[in-house]
């Protein structure tokens, strides 16, 4: 039975009102036009939906079963609309975004803050995961957006913009100050001592691997850290030699933190944003990506200044 919606919202608002004059001000219907639509539908059902008399209307046994249906339905365009219209005004709403350990605090740290001052409302969840797994949470759709760090694979449903390029630096405790040759360490020298790095199935892993292997090199670090802020105090305790990011020295505490001089300067590397290209993004992930990319846009401008 093809009936239009228009001949259940007037249903739902006279049944509502209990009355025809009252149902037609809130549709901003004239009264015969509202009058001639529930008849039309009642002829379509076969039977008859309102009881008139002086005081208004009220519903038949088959006008109460109707109205049992049709109201569920309304209640919950309703809230769809609420939902909607909230979440274009961001009051509320939830965006999620999974990190790895160096995108979190070289890029998204600041941007997230910007964000929670500007719509206090949004919950931020955030996954602190590795490239690999911010990957799989992509294509999975637990999470909206995802930064990492090259290098990094991934399949071609995956859209990835550079946010920001950076380099690494080598870095020591007191005991191993001393090792530095006038020209700086070459990678085969470097090598030879304790190496303090992130673990398999992480991009720096994956990253010095191939740096290393490409000198003809093992690169086998002695502590594999979870996180880069395990990196520094192991360094610090002269555990070994330890590679992070340069911002890492002007963000962190670096006391009893020495700066090697390598022979050869390391590749840069980049902090990436990625998405699915295929799930449409709310409203709430879109303006985090929208910051995001604005945030990278005006560092570039000032590198460029």
């Amino acid at each position: 039975m093809n009936i239009s919606y228009d001949y259940y919202a007037v249903f739902y608002h006279v049944a509502k009102y209990g009355s025809f004059t009252k149902a037609a001000n809130a549709l901003f219907l004239n009264q015969p036009n509202l009058t001639r639509t529930i008849k039309s539908l009642e002829e379509k059902l076969g039977c008859a939906l309102f009881v008139r008399s002086n005081k208004g209307v009220k519903l038949t046994p088959a006008g109460e079963v109707l109205y049992e249906h049709v109201s569920a339905a309304f209640e919950h365009f309703s809230a769809a609309e609420e939902e909607i219209s909230m979440n274009k005004s961001l009051t509320h709403g939830v965006v999620s975004i999974g990190a790895s350990d160096i995108a979190l605090y070289l890029y998204l740290l600041p941007v997230l803050n910007k964000y929670r001052n500007l719509y206090p409302g949004v919950r931020i969840k955030i996954s602190y995961v590795s490239a690999a797994g911010a990957i799989s949470k992509l294509n999975s759709g637990l999470i909206d957006l995802a930064m990492f760090t090259s290098p990094v694979e991934y399949a071609p449903e995956i859209a990835a913009v550079k946010i920001k390029p950076f380099r690494e630096v080598a870095i020591c405790g007191e005991n191993y100050r001393n090792i530095v040759t006038e020209k700086g360490l070459t990678f085969a020298e470097l090598a030879k001592y304790p190496i303090v790095s992130f673990g398999k199935k992480t991009s720096t892993y994956d990253f010095y691997f191939r740096l290393f292997e490409k000198h003809g090199l093992e690169f086998s670090p002695d502590i594999e850290a979870a996180t880069a802020d395990q990196i520094i105090p192991l360094v610090r305790h002269n555990l070994g030699i330890g590679l992070v990011p340069e911002e890492f020295l002007s963000t962190k505490e670096v006391d009893g933190i020495y700066r090697l001089p390598l022979a050869d300067t390391l590749p840069e590397r980049h902090v990436l944003l990625a998405k699915k290209r295929t799930r449409p993004l709310a409203l709430p992930a879109k303006k985090l990506e929208q910051i995001i990319l604005e945030n990278a846009e005006n560092f570039a401008e000032k590198q460029n200044d």
